[in-house]
């Protein structure tokens, strides 16, 4: 015997209600390396982006580095922080942009298809890692500099970026006693 519709519905809305707790608050100590490593690995991106990349038609800072920065420096055991799914996730998800904003319009079907595609590229390569959608977006969105670069963009700046994010995630990390990362590599 199947549930009546409405019973369904009930359950659905009930889904929406939550259920788990909140996750406890984290140390001051755990607060300053967090904000230690984005300091450094943004800043390091920006300052590179400003002296070595800036007059060039290259740049080096996308906004989904932001994201990722709290994943790599504030969430280093999260599966979704490893290095395999920073660099693997941005990589996937900018040339999955990329090929959307080249074969599909408009636009806004373009970055639809484009975040979703990029999705499902990072479960099937096991490289989740959410800024990635940011990266396809913005692969669509991003304005003449971005467009300019063409597949050139999965290198410089997000294969680029997120290395240097890593290489910082890495020293920093490691510093305190109470932090490991990575907890894997690949």
């Amino acid at each position: 015997m199947t549930n009546p519709p409405a019973l369904s519905i009930r359950r659905y809305f009930v889904k929406m209600t939550g259920g788990g707790q909140a996750p406890p608050g984290v140390g001051m100590t755990e607060i300053l390396w967090s904000w230690l490593g984005a300091a450094i690995g943004i800043g390091l991106v920006a300052w590179l982006n400003r002296d070595l990349v800036d007059h060039t038609q290259l740049l080096m800072m996308i906004g989904s580095f932001g994201a990722s920065a709290v994943l790599v420096y504030g969430a280093v055991r999260s599966p979704l922080a490893q290095p395999r799914n920073l660099i693997g996730g941005h990589v996937v998800s900018a040339l999955v942009g990329v090929a959307c904003r080249d074969l599909i319009h408009p636009v806004w079907l373009a970055a639809a298809i484009a975040v979703a595609t990029a999705i499902a590229a990072q479960h099937i390569t096991r490289t989740l890692h959410p800024p990635g959608g940011a990266t396809a977006l913005i692969a669509v969105t991003g304005g003449p500099r971005i467009v300019q670069l063409g597949f050139l963009y999965a290198a410089i700046p997000v294969g680029a970026g997120a290395l240097i994010l890593l290489a910082v995630a890495v020293v920093v990390n490691n510093l305190s006693s109470g932090r490991r990362y990575p907890e894997y590599w690949w």
